[in-house]
């Protein structure tokens, strides 16, 4: 055969067999299953680049993360989003010890096969964030922490009706604007109804998302213990060198931002980021410029 025909051939053919990460989006992105410790556990993963993961809400899945954030995040970074045990569309029990979940995650990044990854955790997530990071610091390369506290007891708490709200088995439009946006302004009120619009256009997100009572009491109890901080991972975290990105509301009903204040100083690689009229949502309020902060946070600070 011609070797001018052989080379497009070869060419054509090695293109059929990559995977084109390029082309799935986070609408579009399927399932991915692998086992970890006896469980089926669930993850999504776009893009190209150096590995970033997702670390969830509470009651948070797959399919709660805003696809635009995703998606703009996906186009420097290879984004990996994961279910907790017992959570969406994995199998198990979720852990009621943020000790025991940060062991989970290291398990899941060791079976599909990464060796150090930056991590995003929100709220509850980020929870899970920085225990990982304290418990495996080899592990982590940079901490993102969107919409969280601290360890140990804020100096603000969580405002009554966020819990009413966030106890609902579903949560509406209204909700959602209470729980993740600022309700008082109508600039975050409009970005909450753009960004539910993003994710609803997935089909069943309701239907995987934890709506019992007994499934709210394992996160808190979990995050009652981590503001006990016992373990003082608080004092632990200001020897940390990790870069840190903390990314808050500065209308967050759930975990006020201005509780990081009293370690503004502390923390040696910490920086800090506020958005205006914004809630416990930060990164779906301003999807397309948290994505660029979070690349350029990690591409400026990495060694």
């Amino acid at each position: 055969m011609n070797a001018m025909l052989i080379a497009p051939l070869v060419l054509a053919a090695a293109a059929a067999a990559s995977p084109v990460h390029a082309s799935t989006t986070a609408a579009t992105a399927q399932n991915q299953y692998v086992q970890v410790n006896g469980n089926k556990i669930a993850y999504r993963s776009i893009g190209s680049g150096s590995p970033i993961v997702l670390a969830n809400r509470m009651r948070g899945t797959l399919d709660t993360w805003d696809p635009l954030f995703l998606d703009k995040l996906a186009e420097r970074h290879t984004v990996i989003t994961f279910d907790y045990p017992g959570v969406g569309y994995s199998t198990g029990t979720l852990p009621d010890d943020l000790g025991k979940v940060a062991s989970f995650v290291n398990d899941f990044t060791t079976a599909i096969k990464l060796d150090k990854f930056a991590m995003l955790g929100w709220s509850w997530g980020g929870f899970t964030t920085q225990t990982l990071l304290l418990d495996k610091p080899e592990r982590v390369t940079h901490a993102i922490l969107v919409g969280t506290n601290p360890p140990g007891p804020g100096q603000i708490p969580i405002q009554q009706v966020f819990i009413e709200r966030a106890m609902k088995p579903v949560n509406d439009l209204d909700d959602e604007e209470v729980l993740f946006f600022d309700p008082k302004s109508e600039f975050s009120r409009s970005a909450a109804k753009a960004s539910r619009d993003r994710i609803y256009a997935r089909p069943g997100v309701v239907s995987t998302i934890p709506s019992k009572l007994e499934q709210f009491q394992v996160y808190l109890k979990a995050a009652e213990v981590f503001g006990e901080d016992k373990l003082e991972r608080r004092a632990k975290l200001t020897q940390s060198r990790t870069p840190m990105l903390v990314i808050s509301g500065d209308h967050d009903a759930s975990t006020a931002g201005q509780n990081w204040f009293p370690l503004i100083g502390q923390i040696p690689n910490a920086q800090f980021v506020f958005y205006p009229e914004s809630g416990h949502g930060p990164q779906h309020q301003y999807p397309e410029l948290s994505a660029e902060y979070v690349a350029d946070f990690i591409a400026r600070t990495s060694k």
